[in-house]
């Protein structure tokens, strides 16, 4: 197992991990890899659950359905490699973030750049807090809309194409070096856009996840059906209440253009069906929290009102349990 921090050392590529394993996780992975067959020359890793370090063959099917077979390393979490990591893609659920990253913070390269991915907005606060005692370290939030979709456990299918926006948020600046890495990702079908200040952008793709989601999910049906008029006035309540705790939170949005972009995905997503959806419909944990969740605790911060949000909050809970 040593030939690959060997091969990293030789090439002086700072070595590349993803937390997380699921759709996005291992698309990320595949659109990463250096393209090759052999594992020892690949800087992109995953890290586990387990503390033992184990090989896993992925199997990825791309945009032109061209399949592509790897065998991928999954760092264990007493792997002594854990530290040359400089670069970790967190690609797990919202609600997970916290408790998988930060008990590995003080195992990564001192100078790692963490970059969250994931729904939804609050994780982020806990995880720069847990950053402070480690000046050297920074972090990065992003969004994609890139779809992907898990045929099985190690078998993913990239199923859609979008945007992947990303921007400082605290500490240490991510390297030239790897910057350049997650720009080169940029394709025909992949477009990657920095962003600074980057909440502005996480907040316009909270107001989408905070009507699409929930809605979708209380009222089992696929994206599209949400451009019935029956469901306006309760999205025109959701974006208002949500347009207003952002002002609070010192980030400027226009309902006019934020109402556009909701309704703009409803049509281009319309055959889909959501994440909450989907989590409700196998009896999973949602993000909920994390989405509706989260304007909800921002607004009793500022001592606000979302009586909208907050239902939505209460039925998927409510919902999720039963």
């Amino acid at each position: 197992m040593t030939s690959i921090v060997q091969s990293l050392k030789q090439t002086n590529i700072a070595p590349i991990a993803i937390l997380g394993a699921g759709a996005i996780g291992q698309l990320m992975y595949h659109k990463l890899s250096i393209n090759t067959q052999e594992p020892h020359t690949n800087d992109v890793v995953f890290i586990g659950r387990d503390k033992q370090t184990a090989l896993q063959q992925l199997s990825f099917i791309d945009l032109k359905q061209q399949p592509h077979e790897t065998l991928a390393t999954i760092l264990g979490t007493d792997d002594k490699r854990l530290a040359q990591v400089e670069l970790l893609l967190v690609c797990v659920k919202a609600y997970q973030v916290e408790q998988a990253l930060i008990p590995l913070l003080a195992k990564l390269s001192p100078q790692c750049h963490i970059v969250l991915l994931h729904n939804g907005l609050g994780p982020h606060l806990p995880v720069a807090a847990a950053l402070a005692k480690y000046p050297e370290k920074g972090l990065s939030l992003g969004t994609t809309s890139q779809a992907a979709l898990k045929l099985n456990q190690w078998q993913v299918k990239h199923s859609g194409v979008g945007v992947t926006q990303l921007g400082h948020f605290c500490g240490s600046f991510m390297s030239k070096e790897l910057t350049a890495r997650l720009t080169a990702l940029q394709s025909d079908n992949q477009t990657i856009e920095w962003h600074q200040p980057v909440l502005p952008v996480l907040w316009q793709k909270l107001a989408i996840n905070a009507v699409v989601n929930p809605l979708t999910a209380l009222n089992q049906c696929a994206n599209g059906q949400l451009a019935a008029t029956e469901y306006q006035s309760q999205i025109s309540a959701i974006i208002d209440e949500l347009v207003q705790v952002a002002k609070c939170d010192g980030i400027t949005l226009d309902k006019a253009v934020i109402s556009a972009r909701v309704y703009q995905v409803i049509e281009l997503t319309s055959a889909n069906f959501s994440s909450m959806y989907q989590d409700v419909a196998h009896n999973r944990l949602t993000e909920i929290n994390e989405i509706n969740g989260y304007i909800c605790q921002q607004a009793k911060a500022h001592h606000l009102k979302v009586p909208n949000n907050q239902e939505l909050v209460d039925k998927i809970l409510k919902l999720s349990q039963s």
